[in-house]
């Protein structure tokens, strides 16, 4: 299964591709994990820096949506909803922004 991630420029800039939208192939349940896996898998110099080294904890300033809604704070074996599976919706990985 492929499932279609939009990465914020900075994040692509450090994979070094263009295209802000990556195929990313799945084996398995298509999960968060999963897709996170599969990019640090196509893309090692990704590894750190969407998810901790070590406890595969998600960055802080780091966010996952999928169809409107936030996916950030759900366990990584959460199910992708039917819309980012079939290919119709990205699953957007954004970089969040603090302040006040």
């Amino acid at each position: 299964m492929t499932i279609r991630v939009e990465l914020p420029a900075h994040v692509r800039n450090l994979a070094r591709v263009a295209e802000r939208e990556l195929p990313v192939t799945l084996e398995g349940p298509p999960t968060i994990g999963a897709v996170l896996d599969a990019l640090e898998r196509e893309y090692p110099m990704l590894q750190g820096t969407l998810r901790d080294h070590v406890s595969k904890q998600r960055r802080p300033f780091v966010r996952f949506f999928a169809c409107e809604q936030d996916y950030s704070h759900d366990p990584p074996d959460t199910l992708l909803p039917d819309a980012v599976t079939s290919g119709r919706e990205p699953l957007l990985i954004i970089g969040a922004i603090a302040g006040g």
